[in-house]
């Protein structure tokens, strides 16, 4: 199989896999269908069928297995692994610019990032790198830095929806992971991080 072939797979499990927002006050793992949505961008796939856990809850079956060896580009565009942020717990949030809930969670973890409480790391799973840079320009986020994952080997390695954060505590262990969007500004979220 080809490597196109192959990322283009990856591509559509992921933004299958990519939690809308829905109209009520909890979110679901569904893409529906909106009118206020742009079309899907060409490196886009449809939607899948629904996953069956539900967005925004805490999931800790994962508790105390190692982060992933997976590296992915800092913010300098050199090559890391969440190795190298050992030491102290790091908060990894899985993201893209084409998701929705990925993009509203992102001010909340910016505040998050800003409090100290926590090293946060934002990974974009773009295709096009390119347009990570100018998301953040105009987002004027003060905290998180673009960390770029184009080959999406973290998403893949944790078979991952988007958006997905895990904690990870000093030794690289994982904490709880939380699938879909999440108010990080939330005394819940405080509190969460706190466990790291």
């Amino acid at each position: 199989m080809s490597s196109r072939v192959a990322i283009a797979c990856l591509l559509a499990v992921l933004t299958a896999a990519c939690d809308r927002q829905s109209a009520g006050g909890e979110q679901a793992n569904v893409a529906a269908p909106s009118t206020d949505e742009a079309a899907p961008a060409p490196d886009e796939a449809a939607p899948a069928a629904p996953a069956t856990a539900p967005a925004g809850k805490i999931d800790r079956s994962h508790k105390g297995e190692a982060a992933p060896t997976a590296s992915f580009a800092d913010p300098s565009g050199k090559p890391v692994t969440l190795a190298a942020f050992r030491g102290k717990p790091v908060l990894v949030n899985l993201w893209a610019t084409w998701c929705a809930p990925c993009i509203a969670e992102m001010p909340t973890l910016d505040a998050l990032a800003g409090s100290g409480a926590v090293r946060v790391l934002a990974v974009a799973q773009d295709l096009q790198p390119e347009k990570v840079a100018p998301f953040f320009a105009t987002r004027k986020f003060a905290h998180l830095q673009p960390y770029q994952d184009p080959k999406l080997g973290l998403s893949t390695g944790l078979g991952a929806n988007l958006p997905t954060t895990i904690l990870y505590d000093a030794q690289g262990r994982e904490v709880w992971r939380v699938t879909g969007g999440f108010d990080w500004a939330s005394a819940e979220a405080k509190a969460l991080v706190g466990e790291g």
